[in-house]
């Protein structure tokens, strides 16, 4: 009887302390229950696109360099379901007067895919 009172006492402390692992669906993003935004699949191609582009000469994360920073960005832009494409088009046509008078160079041989996917990364460093 011993015995199977440890069994019994075994199996649920198994399956009250590792319940999480079944619980997540396959493929599912867990950086965002975590806050770490660093493992989000969007962060990492963003950033790796914008480092090999020329933004980083104007554009800096939280400071004004020549053009916002992208924290200032995320915020203005954050929850607008349009963001992503009207933020695309601005990086591949350039533009001027939301951010002061200083014009920011249009980067026409960006592809479209790739002007959006930088603009999700600006949008995930999202401060407010």
């Amino acid at each position: 009887m011993k015995k199977y009172l440890v069994t019994f006492a075994l199996i649920t402390f198994i399956a009250a302390c590792g319940g999480n692992a079944g619980n997540e669906k396959k493929g599912e993003n867990t950086s965002a229950s975590t806050g770490d935004i660093t493992e989000n699949p969007d962060y990492k191609a963003g950033l790796d696109l914008i480092s090999k582009s020329d933004c980083l000469t104007c554009h800096k994360i939280s400071e004004k360099l020549v053009g916002p920073p992208y924290q200032d960005v995320a915020n203005k832009y954050a929850g607008s379901d349009t963001a992503v494409a009207h933020l695309a088009k601005k990086i591949i046509e350039g533009g001027q007067g939301v951010w002061g008078q200083t014009p920011m160079v249009g980067h026409p041989a960006l592809s479209q895919a790739d002007a959006e996917q930088m603009v999700k990364y600006i949008l995930l460093l999202k401060t407010q």
